[in-house]
C-alpha cells in the first residue's frame, strides 16, 4: 500500500511531467508559427545581369499604368557583372508582371521589357 508521501511524491511528479510535456507542446507550437510567419515575410529578389558594354546606374520597374521606381543599385552594376536587388516590402501587393527599363552611365535608357516577377529565380539580363 502506498503511504501519503509516496502518493504525493507520484502526484508530483505526474504534475511536473504533464507541465513539461505542455511547455514542450508550446515550444513546438511557437517554432511552428514563427516558421509561418517567416514564410509570410518572405523577400521578393531577382537578379540583373548587366551585358551591355557600359554601366548601368538606374534599374527602373513599373506596374501597368504606374509611375518608374527604382532600386539602390549601390553604384552602379558594370559590364559583366551581375547584381541581386531586393523588393520593398511596400510592393508586396503589386502585379508580378511589371515593366523595366536600365539607365546607363552616359544617359541612355534600356528599351522597356515585361518580366512576371513571381517566376522565381528570374534574372534579367540588359544588352
Amino acid at each position: 500500500m502506498m503511504g501519503q508521501s509516496d502518493w504525493l511524491s507520484t502526484a508530483m511528479a505526474k504534475s511536473v511531467h504533464h507541465s513539461f510535456v505542455g511547455v514542450l507542446i508550446s515550444a513546438f507550437g511557437i517554432l511552428a508559427l514563427t516558421n509561418c510567419f517567416s514564410a509570410l515575410a518572405k523577400e521578393w529578389s531577382f537578379k540583373v545581369k548587366n551585358s551591355a558594354g557600359i554601366k548601368i546606374v538606374k534599374f527602373e520597374t513599373k506596374e501597368k499604368g504606374g509611375r518608374w521606381g527604382d532600386f539602390d543599385l549601390e553604384g552602379g552594376i558594370s559590364p559583366g557583372r551581375t547584381m541581386e536587388l531586393v523588393w520593398d516590402s511596400s510592393t508586396n501587393n503589386e502585379d508580378c508582371v511589371q515593366s523595366i527599363r536600365a539607365k546607363f552611365s552616359d544617359g541612355s535608357y534600356s528599351s522597356p521589357a515585361k518580366f512576371d516577377f513571381c517566376d522565381t529565380p528570374l534574372t534579367i539580363e540588359i544588352f
